[in-house]
């Protein structure tokens, strides 16, 4: 089949699932991973013949786009905060909104103190802890997560960027004495925070494919993990120490409150790109 033959039918086959400008960026994300071509490789071998084996890749991922599967679990890969990242389903798709709360953790931690220390909780695919080790070489960072598989990649992750992670398995919800020698400058951490009653705005994709575990709290105690953490922050922080979270926008002035009831200080709400209250902060002083 030639390549533009292949092109063509990619096209129609998706047409009634996906606009065109998602169709574009699927087949060029997919040329780029199966014929390792760049959209502009591709407009000049147009006429180039594509062998059965890497035509039948191309079909498989149709059945699986069909079927509202991310592309980034197709292709396996994606990119955040300008470095690449391997992803399963194992592990949440990282977001763009969260790439904004490592910018915020770096501008906020620019302290040069001997023996910086980052806390990463629920780490995923690794994508905050490896982000900010990257960026900032002298940290040690660690991260944890409740999910062996989502360790897994995370630590190929950190293989893949060259750089130092500490990971750790560790159920946040029941975390006794873990970590009791270790005091941190930062803890950072994106945790579930998806109600019930938010699924019907989310789509399939995410819905049908992504790691429920990773995604959803309980209608009736949805700042669960935001209870606990702040808890073992207010032990596991060092004086003048900064806590991040990335949050559920809804919740906002109830995640301002948890924290100063929990005696933090300087707690700041912070909207994303789209305007939705999604990150907060705030120090521990005592």
């Amino acid at each position: 089949m030639l390549l533009k033959t292949l092109r063509e039918h990619f096209y129609s086959s998706l047409k009634e699932e996906y606009p065109e400008t998602e169709i574009k960026s699927f087949f060029n994300l997919l040329s780029e991973c199966f014929l390792k071509m760049k959209p502009v490789e591709v407009s000049l071998n147009l006429y180039a013949p594509i062998s059965g084996k890497k035509t039948e890749k191309f079909e498989n991922a149709i059945m699986r786009l069909k079927n509202q599967e991310p592309i980034q679990y197709i292709i396996g890969s994606t990119e955040f905060y300008g470095l690449p990242f391997k992803v399963t389903e194992s592990t949440l798709i990282p977001r763009p909104e969260t790439e904004e709360l490592v910018q915020w953790v770096l501008d906020s931690s620019t302290s040069k103190r001997e023996n910086f220390t980052i806390l990463d909780i629920g780490t995923g695919t690794g994508c905050i802890a490896i982000s900010l080790a990257k960026n900032r070489s002298d940290a040690t960072v660690h991260a944890v997560d409740i999910s062996r598989k989502a360790l897994t990649v995370a630590k190929t992750n950190a293989k893949l960027n060259q750089v130092d992670v500490e990971f750790t398995e560790l159920d946040i919800l029941n975390w006794n004495s873990d970590f009791e020698n270790l005091k941190f400058d930062v803890i950072v951490s994106n945790p579930p925070y998806v109600r019930p009653l938010e699924k019907s705005q989310m789509s399939d994709n995410v819905l049908q494919h992504e790691p429920s575990l990773a995604l959803f709290v309980t209608d009736n105690d949805p700042l669960i993990f935001y209870k606990k953490i702040a808890e073992f922050s207010k032990v596991n922080l060092k004086s003048k120490g900064q806590l991040f979270f990335e949050i559920n926008q809804y919740l906002g002035p109830e995640m301002v409150q948890l924290l100063e009831d929990s005696s933090f200080k300087d707690v700041e709400l912070k909207k994303d790109i789209f305007g939705n209250d999604r990150m907060v902060s705030a120090t521990k002083f005592s």
